[in-house]
């Protein structure tokens, strides 16, 4: 109908195509630089920060954060050592060995299925395929095979698929272990000691973190997988005492799975976030300089904790502009929801001052107590101290006086004659005050 009014033809618009997910990520980390892998720990540092934008951008992009920390300035001085690598991995091969047998046998001890079984009849599946989709398709294979044989199995590194944020991540347990009634433990492996059947507290719970990411993306498999089970307990052995002999210890991840699997799923999706950015931010370390990096890094939305300067290698960046900010968050996650909507150390001041803030806060008016508290005590430490000063010198100078002899009111002429020019009193005259003292 148009045509025949002379309008001529109905002109559409051309959009550009539209930038796939793969692709917007290789711009964000370099088209030349290859991905840096997600592993199971920075997963777990990320469920526990699920707010932190930043992390979750560049983690899905496979941005090398280590170097990129370097560019901007503010390295990350953690990291394990070339001889702690050694160690556990010579630790990890001896575990292992004889095609696993003590590690089967630790783990029918500490968790059942069975009798261990005699050696050479473990399955070791040969995990080996082209590429990581290969591998992980190869691994999910092996699981199915042994599940379904209904016999001991050992999968060494299998390799497993987690979507995160709308990004596949490639996680690499040390071991999965199926047993013949169909459940699937993951094994982890560590080389911190175990002392007296216990050991660190705190690198024992960075590791069952770990396992309940593995465990997580077992649980995809084990749904495809008749009669397969994923269990809630995993198993971390280590060397015994201070020897390399293996002792193994049973731990329980129900809590940790739910929270990862919560806070994972709480993960805003990387392409929204990369939607919200500009064409322009990039970061590739080997073609931007350091103001180019910090402008693109500060495009992204941090939430900085203190907990972040043992899992992130920006952590020191980010502390450094959240202090320039005067964020609260830089006082910790427990301050920081205490103080409502109090977000920098100017506004916290300005309301225990009385200059600023809803006098019905609970948060304000807990300041303005504290304040209030804190200028008493330092009036009431105030009208003390002169008379506290003034006992205190009339003390020292009772202490600076010589004490007095029955009948005598003070070394008299005699005594003073008797003393060379420049010294003390005499010893003889200085002895029977000393001995009255120690009487």
């Amino acid at each position: 109908m148009s045509d025949s009014l002379g309008s001529g033809p109905a002109t559409v618009p051309v959009r550009p195509p539209r930038t796939t997910l793969r692709q917007r990520l290789a711009e964000l980390r370099g088209p030349t630089v290859a991905p840096h892998p997600l592993d199971a720990r920075a997963l777990a540092a990320l469920a526990a920060n699920p707010g932190c934008r930043r992390r979750a951008l560049l983690d899905g992009a496979g941005v090398d954060k280590a170097a990129l920390a370097t560019a901007l300035g503010s390295p990350a001085p953690f990291g394990q050592s070339q001889f702690a690598f050694m160690r556990g991995n010579a630790f990890e091969a001896k575990v292992k060995a004889d095609g696993g047998a003590e590690l089967i046998r630790l783990v029918a001890e500490r968790l059942g299925g069975g009798a261990p079984p005699a050696p050479g009849e473990v399955l070791v599946p040969d995990l080996a395929a082209a590429g990581p989709e290969g591998r992980v398709a190869r691994t999910a294979l092996a699981l199915r095979e042994a599940t379904a044989a209904g016999a001991w199995a050992l999968l060494d590194h299998p390799l497993l698929a987690l979507e995160v944020a709308g990004s596949s991540a490639y996680l690499e347990p040390d071991a999965v272990v199926v047993r013949p009634d169909g459940r699937w433990t993951v094994v982890e492996i560590k080389s911190f000691p175990m002392i007296d059947g216990a050991a660190d507290a705190a690198k024992v719970g960075a590791a069952a973190r770990q396992s309940a990411v593995y465990a997580l993306a077992l649980e995809a498999v084990a749904g495809r997988t008749e009669g397969a089970e994923v269990a809630d307990r995993v198993l971390l052995v280590c060397p015994k005492d201070f020897s390399n002999l293996p002792a193994a210890s049973v731990v329980d991840v129900r809590k940790q799975l739910s929270v990862t699997r919560r806070q994972l799923a709480r993960l805003t999706r990387i392409e929204e976030i990369a939607d919200a950015l500009p064409e322009s931010v990039t970061f590739d370390v080997g073609r931007c300089s350091g103001a180019e990096l910090t402008s693109a890094v500060e495009a992204v939305r941090a939430a900085y904790a203190p907990e972040c300067l043992a899992a992130c290698e920006l952590a020191f960046h980010c502390r450094s502009a959240a202090r320039a900010e005067g964020a609260v968050e830089t006082l910790g996650r427990g301050v920081r929801g205490d103080l409502g909507g109090l977000t920098t150390v100017g506004a916290v001041l300005a309301a225990a001052r009385g200059e600023a803030g809803d006098p019905a806060d609970p948060a304000v008016a807990t300041l303005r107590r504290a304040a209030a508290l804190r200028a008493q005590a330092l009036a009431e430490g105030a009208r003390r101290a002169p008379g506290s000063e003034g006992r205190g010198s009339e003390a020292r100078a009772s202490e600076g006086r010589a004490p007095k002899g029955p009948g005598s009111e003070g070394p008299g002429p005699a005594r003073e004659a008797a003393a060379p020019e420049g010294r003390g009193p005499a010893p003889e005259a200085a002895a029977p005050e000393v001995a009255s003292s120690c009487r």
